[in-house]
């Protein structure tokens, strides 16, 4: 695949594409912890705005990660350094793993996106929950970041990512990539986008 801005020379392989406003990838679909497919047919067509999941996904070793997010016909791109032998290796047993991007670097991933201003835990496999007598709250992520007004990350509620769920109360957002806020002062922050995993 050709260079792409943000991410460095050429080389990717297709690994996943997310549709924000549709459910088939929110963080508890059994397709981030399976060796199944997704409409591969959708995925040789490259970048295009047609969710899918290929074999790249369990079968591909890589040094690099190159996340994008289309908002608005915007598509702006980030690149991690992690290594490993696959991306099923790294998300499918469940475990959190962390990356070091930095808080910014997720944000530039949508124009006026928003994270609160602590904890900002990121990587892989983010579940955070609070649950009282009368307040309960979880943000859960497959790739990215998760942030909290409260100096802890216990009780996060703000996200950018990929494979994400959240819920507050009886609300829960079916947007399963993008920018999210929920039960905080950020509570109208929900920016679906089209995301794009590639490794090299």
């Amino acid at each position: 695949m050709n260079p792409i801005p943000g991410c460095g020379g050429g080389g990717w392989t297709l690994v996943m594409k997310i549709d924000g406003n549709k459910n088939d990838f929110n963080y508890s679909s059994s397709y981030w912890t399976n060796k199944a497919v997704y409409k591969i047919q959708d995925g040789l067509e490259g970048l295009t705005e047609k969710q899918t999941k290929l074999a790249s996904y369990w079968n591909t070793p890589f040094r690099k990660i190159c996340l994008g997010m289309k908002v608005n016909n915007q598509t702006r791109w980030i690149a991690l350094d992690y290594a490993a032998s696959s991306l099923y290796n790294v998300i499918g047993e469940g475990s959190f793993k962390s990356t070091s991007a930095g808080k910014e670097a997720w944000k530039s991933l949508i124009t006026g996106s928003a994270l609160q201003e602590n904890c900002n835990r990121e990587g892989f496999n983010i579940k955070v929950a609070s649950e009282s007598e009368d307040f309960a709250t979880y943000v859960h992520v497959r790739i990215g970041v998760v942030a909290n007004n409260e100096n802890d990350c216990v009780s996060c509620d703000s996200c950018i990512g990929f494979g994400t769920s959240a819920g507050c109360h009886n609300e829960r957002r079916m947007t399963t990539c993008g920018n999210m806020g929920i039960c905080n002062e950020l509570n109208n922050k929900n920016t679906p986008a089209f995301g794009f995993i590639l490794v090299q």
